[in-house]
């Protein structure tokens, strides 16, 4: 058995890389809790067009992600991520620049078109062996979702002392600093592999597609990103209503985040521990729903702050549980090209979400931001409800012995489906490696380490 214990090249790769990414979300959400605030100091601003600056990075992500990560295994994943490092630096620029809201909105998009998502996990992929990609990518989840806690935080505290063009710069030197770690720390890659367990496969696009069970989920990645994007057209003035003065707006998100983090720990641990995903999921969906119509009503800074925390305890949940529920339902070798259709999801509901709820406020008042979202999760709420409940399977990816070839491969896949608690298979020769799906509770690690041959080792995801 191949060591789990991470090499000085593979810490090198995740640590930057994992920098890399939190950094450049936390540029993208940092204006979220501040940019419909702010505003009102540029020409031609209005709740609609604000709503555009705010989604329209999402727009570029979700078309040019895919794109940027298939031409990666084409000149190198260090040259694309440069590049988009590049189009981020720039378009923060722009928009630090900007003295009219279309400048921001230009800036915002040259944001989003540098889509280096996909490229990210493939190199770190390239750097890491199978058997520890799934504490790699682990720790990447981790940032971002850490990243969008701070920018909730530093976004407001920048704003206070800079102006909106403070944030911008910030996020400018973000990315230059990006760019020193990209080529000083990051070690390049041995070689570009495809993964298909990080990285798309275009042939298997139609059938991810035509995936019920993974239509749902991309829906429900879609329509949170999008009440996400379009309540913030709103709650920054919800807040000055309440009595709360700008300066101390990051502190009550401070104290958010950090609650919504504490809540959301327990039900994670439910949902997967217990087996409880479909209930706890169904949950969040309704509990957002609910918060989100409280919202519309919330007269005192003290509704308002609990409903917040509601929201965001859901929303977190959701973001943890939903990429676990695509796994556990991709079938095997799959799960790359089913996450590059949630992402593209998740981008198009940002980019919807900052249109939807700048459009709902001009013509309809900021109440009617959080009612039109409240409609929508209910919407959400009646498809996802009769969903069957996501079976409890776990990915692993076997590198194959190197004496496996010929009829061994040819039978491979048969011996592999016949040990306990292995329920899809795929066998990939170019890769030397096999995909499976399989439930740890009834899983024979003793025979599926004698089909794979005495030099082997395997991940879990």
């Amino acid at each position: 058995m191949v060591s789990r214990l991470l090499l000085a090249t593979e810490r090198r790769a995740i640590i930057g890389l994992a920098g890399l990414y939190a950094s450049r979300m936390l540029g993208l959400f940092m204006v979220l809790p501040v940019l419909a605030l702010y505003a009102e100091g540029l020409d031609g601003a209005t709740p609609l067009l604000v709503g555009l600056a705010l989604g329209g990075y999402g727009l570029t992500q979700a078309i040019l992600q895919i794109p940027f990560g298939l031409l990666s295994d084409r000149i190198g994943r260090k040259t694309v991520i440069a590049g988009g490092l590049v189009l981020f630096l720039l378009g923060s620029v722009v928009a630090a620049q900007a003295d009219s809201i279309a400048g921001v909105i230009l800036g915002r998009c040259l944001q989003g078109s540098g889509a280096v998502a996909a490229a990210i996990m493939a190199l770190l992929a390239d750097q890491t062996r199978e058997q520890v990609r799934t504490a790699a990518m682990a720790i990447i989840g981790l940032s971002i979702g850490v990243a969008f806690a701070v920018a909730m935080v530093v976004g407001p505290l920048l704003a206070s002392a800079f102006g909106l063009s403070g944030v911008f710069w910030f996020t400018a030197g973000l990315a230059a600093v990006s760019l020193i770690v990209l080529w000083r720390l990051v070690p390049k890659a041995p070689q570009r592999l495809r993964h298909r367990d990080v990285g798309l496969d275009r042939r298997q696009l139609k059938s991810m597609l035509g995936r019920t069970d993974l239509l749902r989920l991309d829906l429900s990645i879609f329509a949170l990103h999008l009440v996400l994007m379009a309540i913030f057209i709103a709650v920054p003035f919800r807040l000055l209503d309440a009595g709360i003065a700008v300066q101390q707006h990051g502190s009550v998100y401070l104290a958010v985040m950090a609650l919504a983090f504490v809540a959301m720990v327990p039900l994670v641990i439910v949902a997967e521990k217990k087996r409880c995903m479909k209930p706890v999921f169904l949950t969040a969906v309704a509990g957002l729903m609910v918060c989100l119509v409280g919202l519309g009503m919330a007269s005192t800074w003290w509704a308002l702050v609990g409903l917040l925390l509601g929201f965001f305890t859901a929303f977190n949940l959701l973001e943890a549980t939903l990429p676990s529920m695509i796994s556990k339902l991709a079938p095997a070798g799959a799960k790359g090209t089913a996450m590059g259709v949630y992402s593209t999801s998740q981008f198009l509901g940002a980019f919807l979400g900052g249109v939807l709820g700048g459009a709902l406020a001009q013509h309809f008042g900021q109440d009617a931001v959080f009612y039109g979202c409240g409609l929508i999760a209910l919407v959400w709420l009646a498809v996802v409800w009769g969903m069957p409940a996501p079976r409890h399977l776990a990915s692993e990816v076997v590198a194959l012995d190197e004496r496996a070839h010929g009829d061994a491969l040819d039978t491979l896949m048969e011996r592999f489906a016949e040990v306990a608690g292995v329920e899809d298979v795929l066998v990939v020769p170019e890769e030397r490696v096999v995909y499976l799906k399989v439930d740890r509770q009834r899983l024979d690690s003793d025979a599926l380490a004698r089909v794979a041959g005495s030099r082997h080792d395997h991940k879990g995801a």
